[in-house]
């Protein structure tokens, strides 16, 4: 008898399908169907030993494929875990990411890189809804500072998210506009199908391959 295995896997005589599989067991009842093969074959047309050998070693590989698969999964599964638990000494930092911000009323720490050519850099904020809601002239070097979140007539904007850019001007001209990076707290790390992803105030969740830096809050 021969369990199920996620792929589909020919054996003389037999094809296996599912989801897991013990291919090891099966090796005495192979050995009995192949004796049982020899000892009623045509006399007069009897199996070449060539092909007795080829059954054999085909699942001799499929068995070891099997194991290697087997321990492969095992590896994975562990590592799984042991990312997780690194990631778990992620939760309370603060995470610096391209991925919207949760503004509060408290100054969030904003990284922005310019073209090098720019002579006016304007930061655009646009609401969950993507309707621009300020737009500021900041330092064209740029780098670190703080928002503090205030619309056009200098009025704290409403608690939410926020998506920050920066549009690099020359001579009156749009260079081109780009993310800004800003720093948010880790609430919750999780691991799925796609990768570990974290949860971040507002419930910004971000791929945790898109952070740039970590911080101990201030």
């Amino acid at each position: 008898m021969v369990t199920s295995v996620t792929d589909t896997t020919s054996v003389p005589g037999r094809t296996t399908t599912g989801t897991a599989t013990v291919v090891g067991g099966d090796f005495d009842t192979f050995l009995k169907l192949l004796t049982t093969q020899m000892q009623n074959q045509d006399p007069l047309n009897p199996i070449d030993s060539t092909d007795y050998a080829t059954q054999l070693a085909t699942f001799s590989g499929v068995e070891q494929q099997t194991r290697t698969n087997q321990l492969l999964e095992s590896l994975s599964g562990q590592m799984s875990l042991i990312g997780m638990s690194q990631l778990a000494a992620w939760v309370g930092q603060e995470a610096r990411t391209d991925a919207p911000v949760w503004m509060d009323g408290d100054p969030v720490t904003v990284q922005a890189e310019p073209r090098a050519s720019a002579d006016r850099v304007v930061l655009v904020v646009k609401d969950a809804q993507g309707v621009i809601v300020a737009r500021d002239e900041i330092d064209p070097a740029g780098g670190e500072f703080q928002w503090i979140g205030t619309d056009a007539t200098g009025a704290a904007l409403p608690d939410g998210v926020y998506s920050l850019s920066v549009e690099s001007w020359r001579d009156d001209q749009v260079l081109g506009s780009d993310p800004v990076q800003s720093y948010g707290r880790i609430l919750e790390a999780r691991n799925g199908t796609a990768g570990t992803t974290l949860v971040l105030e507002g419930g910004v969740e971000v791929a945790s391959d898109r952070i740039s830096a970590l911080r101990v809050p201030f």
